[in-house]
């Protein structure tokens, strides 16, 4: 009887699973991925995206050509639940799907859900498609209205937050210099300091946790010397929409739409808020009964399969390795996607499974927005040009695989 392996999610685990099931596949196995998108987005090119420096199509990967290759039927739609007695995830729109073998990566989210209005206000950095979504909303907004003041908000001081501040602040600046030049108004950049404002919140004394100290002082001097705004020692306790009043339409300086509050009495009037904080995992995962760990995300043995159902497994942001607990980073679903795709089939061949060990120490290139990236591992520190143009190589080789 053929045997019905259902993969939810369309991670970089995921993407290299069936890749890896198109040079290999496995006679008798159905293949079947279930992703809310067409077009997965790849984490290590997302920063240079929102600075401008890759389109779309290059730091997205096309689940539509890379299913047709690993012979796999594609479900767009978004798993909300999965029916242990029927063996069956189910879909928000489409028909329940059969499964025999189930793998999950569907990634993580910020938590929002502890500070009052952030659900409802704040743009969180996950699920990509959203976030991008108003970040393509707010530069048309700039292009419209490039005279007017805009207020950014940025809640969250780990390497995502640092890394979003700066590129946010590279493209809208890049933005306000095409504007200038297609006026003739001379090929030099002006700064924004006046028209454009960036805040980040981290409720820590120091930026970017879980780096050495050269790095998270190197970085707060490139921040501060940019012009961001910090705030340290800064918790966000709620989130409201301001109530607006008339104001002339031709003003440079439009009443804000948000109001952020923090725990120390801080107030800040803001235009928009993007929330990247730590991850949180969907809620119907721990509603399934699989095993969790106390965020909710799915722990997994040493084989990536799931603690609690032996049918199950799971990589990327949502597994918890109880053995191996590392940080929510895609060099680790990166690496997880050749033996998860190895369990896989040894699964389904009856065979022994292959445990896996995730490197304790990992290398993070974290680009400065200016085509120039920091190189951090361990209390290792190096900062250069050229590790710009290595990143961009390795990533596009990396985007390559699946094309």
């Amino acid at each position: 009887m053929p045997q019905d392996l259902v993969l939810i999610g369309g991670g970089h685990s995921h993407a290299i699973v069936l890749k890896m099931f198109g040079t290999k596949p496995l006679p008798g196995v159905r293949l079947t991925l279930i992703s809310d998108v067409s077009h997965a987005p790849y984490s290590g090119m997302l920063p240079g995206h929102v600075a401008g420096f890759y389109s779309y199509d290059e730091c997205h990967i096309d689940l539509r050509s890379l299913a047709e290759f690993a012979g796999c039927e594609l479900v767009v739609d978004r798993a909300i639940a999965i029916d242990f007695n029927r063996s069956q995830v189910i879909c928000q729109n489409c028909p329940p799907v059969n499964f025999d073998l189930l793998s999950v990566d569907i990634g993580s989210t910020p938590a929002t859900l502890s500070v009052p209005g952030a659900a409802k206000y704040a743009v969180p950095a996950k699920p990509v498609p959203e976030f991008l979504a108003n970040w393509n909303q707010l530069i048309a907004w700039r292009q419209n209205h490039p005279e007017m003041l805009l207020r950014i908000a940025i809640v969250g001081g780990g390497a995502g937050g640092v890394e979003l501040a700066l590129n946010m602040q590279a493209r809208l600046t890049k933005e306000e210099g095409r504007r200038k030049r297609e006026e003739g108004r001379g090929k030099k950049e002006e700064k924004l300091d006046k028209l454009l404002e960036i805040h980040l919140f981290h409720s820590g004394d120091e930026l970017m946790p879980g780096h050495n100290n050269r790095v998270r002082l190197r970085l707060q001097e490139i921040l501060v010397s940019r012009g961001i705004q910090l705030h340290l020692m800064e918790k966000v306790s709620a989130i409201e929409k301001t109530a607006k009043l008339e104001i002339a339409s031709d003003s440079k300086f439009p009443l804000p739409d948000y109001q952020i509050y923090c725990q120390s009495s801080l107030e800040l009037e803001c235009d928009r808020i993007f929330w990247v904080t730590q991850a949180a995992a969907a809620n119907w995962i721990e509603e399934s009964d699989l095993s969790t760990d106390e965020k909710g995300f799915i722990q997994v043995n040493d084989c990536l399969q799931s603690i609690s159902h032996s049918n199950v497994f799971a990589a990327g942001d949502i597994a918890a390795m109880i053995n191996y607990p590392r940080p929510k980073a895609g060099v680790f679903a990166v690496r997880q996607g050749k033996p998860l795709f190895e369990n896989l089939q040894q699964f389904l061949l009856g065979k022994p499974l292959k445990p896996f060990v995730p490197q304790q120490q990992y290398l993070s290139l974290i680009g400065t927005a200016n085509k120039s990236a920091i190189a951090s591992r361990g209390s290792w520190m190096w900062e250069s040009p050229l590790l710009w143009y290595w990143k961009d190589w390795i990533d596009r080789q990396f985007m390559k695989r699946f094309r």
